[in-house]
């Protein structure tokens, strides 16, 4: 996600993405570990917005 769609949003559903993006790191470290996903770009693009989520979310 952009940073200017996240700024948009109220912290409610900052909080509610945060947890779905940490459920799917978690999926795909799971995956990765089971050697089921080749692309493990996915993994530091969920890394990145959940830094963004919590950098807006201190601003705040």
């Amino acid at each position: 996600m952009k940073i200017k769609e996240l700024r948009e949003k109220n912290s409610g559903e900052l909080n509610r993405i945060l947890v779905e993006k940490k459920e799917i790191i978690r999926k795909i470290r799971f995956d990765i570990a089971s050697k089921q996903v080749k692309n493990t770009k996915d993994l530091g693009k969920a890394k990145k917005d959940i830094a963004r989520i919590l950098t807006i979310i201190k601003e705040s």
